[in-house]
């Protein structure tokens, strides 16, 4: 059956079987916004073992020691550190609530890193309490859970954050040099106040050769800190690692051409000719790559494999005789596949040069992480009954926000067959980020319910704390 809604270039998503499932039933749909409100966030975390299976396998194959831990940043459930758990994964937490929930959860401690930019000394002290590892960004923040750890009497296990001096990356926010660390530990008495127990480091984007070089400076950095009589026994690389939403490689082509070649003034393919950041018939760096390969398990293959600066030794076989282990802490890679956004429509009008719009019960962060646009055709699906014949058009998303760029997507849709009141539209793969880094309740709107499947039903994950709307 043709799809009821399309971009004017599509940009079909692709479904998990559980996706296509609740997709079939438009008054069942209906009946979790009536319940739930809109929008609502269902998830269902049977493809996340799959993914870090996917992850483990790639290591095996170099014999490489090797742990996942989920980043909960990218996802606010209890159900995701449940079904992380349940995949014999770890999390890595970013914020004194997410270390709160994890711990509370019942996470085995030796299974939670703490990464977050910015570390309160109330975080601090959670995390020596329960014996968590934490990666440390700077002298400042060193020195804070030094002083924090001295009050308590306890030895603070770390995992220091370099910040890569490659000359071939970009400069980074995140860590410090390598030669500044060591400085740092030369210069302070405290094996017995401070354990590194490991390297850690967050690189933009999705290179696999990048990935590789920052491993190889990071394996330097251990052999250095073996000399100072450390003994770090891991290397968590963070995020990154590369999925992809769509199967059709020509469609994620055509869509830059076409973008590529729209006339200024013209919302052929986007709001106002915006060119999402694109140069040329290249995607920018404002939006993800939809369309990528190679992803999760050849992607880590080829880093494993790889040999930087022409070593005789491959990073596998380098982290295998150093005996030790390489972690990772996806988050939108682990989460492919879990998760689906629902919501109603609201109205169908236009706006004053006669452009068709199709408002939204949501608003635009709602279905949205830090990149410019969520590039995916949504779902329609006619659950109404109409008040009068649904007509034919072509127009914009928009959402509850007061403002005039209240775009839910910036993409111009079809809608061959119309669209109405109380029909529902769904996101297809949000768990990701594109539910909840960026979500707001600006004029007072609700956040989003969370729901997860519980069998074959689907009940209020525990975190929501609010009385559900009747």
């Amino acid at each position: 059956m043709k799809p009821l809604m399309h971009g004017t270039l599509p940009l079909t998503a692709r479904l998990e079987p559980w996706m296509e499932a609740v997709l079939a039933d438009p008054a069942g749909c209906r009946e979790l916004i009536e319940t739930f409100g809109s929008p609502v966030n269902l998830h269902d975390f049977s493809a996340l073992g799959r993914n870090a299976g996917e992850l483990r396998a790639a290591a095996a194959e170099h014999s490489v020691d090797f742990q996942v831990y989920l980043a909960c940043k990218a996802n606010k459930t209890i159900g995701a550190i449940d079904a992380a758990v349940n995949a014999d994964g770890g999390v890595d937490v970013a914020s004194f609530h997410e270390l709160n929930q994890a711990l509370r959860r019942g996470v085995d401690p030796d299974q939670v890193i703490v990464t977050a930019a910015v570390k309160s000394r109330a975080l601090l002290a959670l995390a020596l309490d329960n014996g968590v590892v934490v990666s440390l960004d700077n002298r400042d923040e060193a020195e804070d859970l030094l002083e924090v750890a001295a009050v308590r009497g306890v030895r603070a296990r770390v995992a220091l954050r370099l910040a890569s001096a490659n000359p071939l990356l970009p400069p980074t926010r995140f860590g410090l040099r390598a030669d500044r660390w060591l400085g740092f530990l030369r210069g302070v008495h405290v094996p017995d106040r401070l354990e590194v127990a490991g390297i850690h480091f967050h690189l933009n984007g999705y290179s696999a050769e990048h990935r590789a070089l920052v491993l190889a400076e990071s394996l330097r950095l251990v052999d250095a800190l073996a000399g100072l009589g450390h003994a770090p026994g891991f290397i968590d690389m963070g995020g990154g690692i590369p999925m992809s939403y769509l199967d059709d490689s020509g469609q994620w082509t055509a869509f830059w051409e076409a973008l590529a070649g729209q006339p200024a003034g013209s919302e052929d393919v986007t709001w106002k000719a915006d060119s999402l950041g694109s140069v040329g018939t290249n995607p920018g760096t404002g939006v993800y790559p939809y369309h990528q390969e190679p992803v999760r398990g050849p992607w880590l293959d080829a880093v494993l494999g790889s040999r930087p600066a022409g070593t005789p030794e491959t990073i596998a076989e380098l982290l295998v005789a150093r005996n030790l282990q390489l972690r990772c802490e996806p988050g939108r890679s682990l989460l492919d596949g879990c998760g689906m956004t629902l919501a109603a429509v609201a109205f169908v009008k236009e706006r004053s040069d006669g452009v068709p719009l199709l408002g939204l019960h949501m608003n635009r962060t709602q279905c949205r992480s830090t990149s410019a646009d969520f590039l995916l055709d949504p779902i329609l699906l006619h659950a109404a009954e109409p008040r009068r014949a649904r007509e034919p058009f072509s127009g914009f998303l928009v959402g509850a926000y007061c403002i005039e760029e209240e775009l839910i997507l910036r993409r111009r849709f079809v809608f061959p067959r119309g669209a109405a009141p109380n029909d529902l539209i769904a996101f297809p793969n949000t768990a990701g980020y594109l539910m909840h880094i960026v979500e707001s309740a600006s004029h007072q709107l609700p956040l989003a319910v969370n729901l997860v499947r519980d069998g074959g039903g689907w009940v209020p994950d525990r975190i929501e704390d609010r009385v559900l709307r009747a």
